[in-house]
């Protein structure tokens, strides 16, 4: 409760996003309804105006709002009640030619709607099938870890900046090996395709560095010769150019210690069992990986103090430079002080809640979080 009770006091308008889904919400009903409400417009027009004035842009409209957002058959009632309805308010008059073309183009209008109908539903088949092709290209290229390895207790989130999209550049990996627990999290330059691929071969050599390599920095050499070795295979500049920052993690069995490799990504956050909040810094940063070729100093693991009950935290930038409705940046360590939390899938839950109202929802980069916490 004391958590929540924080959240309400840092976050601007809370109820924003709230009052914009509810907003939402009405303005879909409203749109379900029009061809209801369009038909009934005609009938009144009609039958209270002259015999010169016509409702048929009433009955036509109808027919054409619920063709992208209604089934084929309340499409095909929707063009059949609108073209009765059409027929019938002409009954008051002599039934002229003039009728029967209003008539006519009601129902032509109506069976184009029918074809439109189908032509969205077809792109809506197809749009659902991509979807479905993606998660399971996210869960092949980045699965989602086991709640519990190697007797920690295991927690990650991928918060995608764009809508209804499911992967990107922001990897991570957990794996139990002879070294302790090991932990990759990383963020691919670029996006697309190419992002995505060189996610898979980062995570497919840590899996394979991580269970043979007897320390850290040698797992982070390997990385560094994967990416270089598909940077040549595929002969692009723009993989040439390309980097990848990543934290790697060691957690050995039964040690209280974490060890911790930067390759020039934001330092993890380290949340203690009373609320406080510490971000491990890199003593001795190095260059993002893929970039070895310029030189720069050689990897050295650091050491840092992890007590039963303290959580790692590690992150992508697409947390810390979130940013509210001012241009702020969202501050971690802040709004996380102070606060205590359940375990690390509470922990993930109720931070990206936290995101989402501070940004309102706003986003601008993808967002992985990886929780760790010793029992």
């Amino acid at each position: 409760m004391a958590g929540r009770r924080e959240v309400e006091k840092w976050a601007p308008g809370p109820v924003e996003p709230e009052r914009r889904t509810v907003s939402y919400a009405h303005t879909r009903t409203l749109v379900r309804l029009l061809p209801a409400l369009l038909i009934a417009a005609g009938v009144c027009y009609d039958l209270l105006s002259p015999k010169d004035f016509t409702a048929a842009p009433f009955f036509t409209a109808a027919a054409l709002v619920a063709a992208p957002l209604f089934s084929l058959g309340a499409t095909v009632c929707t063009g059949i009640v609108g073209t009765a309805a059409m027929a019938l308010v002409h009954l008051r008059f002599a039934f002229d030619v003039g009728a029967v073309t209003e008539v006519v183009t009601v129902g032509t209008v109506a069976g184009l709607a029918i074809v439109i109908n189908r032509l969205v539903s077809l792109g809506n088949a197809r749009l659902a099938s991509a979807r479905e092709i993606a998660e399971a290209a996210q869960r092949a290229v980045l699965p989602e870890p086991a709640g519990r390895i190697g007797g920690l207790d295991i927690a990650a989130r991928y918060v995608a900046a764009q809508a209804d999209a499911f992967i990107g550049g922001d990897l991570y990996a957990v794996q139990d090996t002879p070294h302790g627990v090991r932990l990759v999290l990383g963020d691919v330059r670029g996006k697309g395709m190419g992002a995505v691929g060189t996610v898979a071969v980062v995570i497919g050599a840590f899996r394979e560095a991580a269970e043979h390599e007897a320390t850290l920095e040698a797992v982070a050499q390997r990385l560094e010769r994967a990416l270089a070795r598909e940077g040549v295979r595929r002969d692009s500049v723009e993989i040439f150019e390309g980097f990848t920052t990543a934290v790697l993690a060691e957690i050995p069995h039964g040690a209280q210690v974490v060890r911790l490799v930067n390759r020039g990504h934001p330092g993890p956050l380290l949340l203690h069992g009373d609320g406080t909040v510490r971000t491990l810094a890199a003593a001795d940063p190095s260059l993002p990986l893929g970039m070895g070729e310029l030189g720069g100093r050689p990897d050295r693991a650091q050491e840092e103090a992890l007590p039963g009950g303290a959580v790692l935290l590690l992150h992508t930038d697409g947390l810390s430079e979130a940013r509210d409705e001012r241009g702020v940046f969202f501050d971690p360590v802040g709004q996380l002080s102070g606060r205590v939390f359940a375990g690390p899938d509470e922990l993930l839950d109720e931070l990206v809640d936290d995101v989402h109202r501070y940004t309102g929802g706003r986003s601008t980069d993808d967002m992985a979080l990886l929780a760790v916490r010793r029992p």
